[in-house]
């Protein structure tokens, strides 16, 4: 692996340290009595995305090195479509963390799941493995999405309690 492939790997994770930078006071939402127990803890959560943002950054570099490195025309589609869902994963942070607004993180999270599962499908016939991992990805999204529906479902009705 060049260069390329460390830088890769690490812009992706760019977005969150700046966000858990910023932000001092994460919302607490997932700590209250309200939790849902098939949640896993705040640690592993924080675990299993900063793994998921180093695999996806390596899968657009195995993307990007196939199409003939470079940014111009042949990898611009798929490694657009990947920008556009990194902006949008990270947006779903700080809707989920910091403005405390489940419902457009719900939002977020839906056109974020739409947006990957396309990119499987682009990326496969470029690089299968690249295609392949992001799958994890898509079944933490699905997990993520779940959650975050419950949140935004006990907001609006804080009473029911099922």
């Amino acid at each position: 692996m060049q260069l390329q492939g460390p830088v890769f790997v690490g812009v992706p994770l760019l977005g969150p340290i700046l966000i858990c930078m910023l932000i001092h006071q994460p919302s607490s939402r997932c700590e209250d009595e309200r939790k849902l127990p098939w949640c896993p803890p705040h640690k592993v959560i924080l675990l299993v995305w900063v793994t998921i943002y180093s695999v996806m950054g390596y899968a657009s570099y195995l993307v990007w090195k196939e199409l003939g490195g470079g940014f111009r025309w042949p990898p611009a589609l798929p490694l657009g479509l990947y920008s556009f869902q990194l902006a949008l994963s990270w947006t779903f942070l700080v809707l989920f963390l910091a403005a405390d607004s489940p419902g457009l993180a719900l939002l977020d999270l839906l056109l974020l799941y739409g947006l990957v599962a396309s990119l499987v499908f682009i990326w496969q016939p470029i690089n299968k493995l690249a295609a392949l991992l992001l799958l994890p990805y898509l079944a933490w999204l699905t997990v993520t999405t779940v959650i975050t529906y419950r949140l935004w479902r006990d907001s609006l009705c804080p009473t029911y309690q099922p």
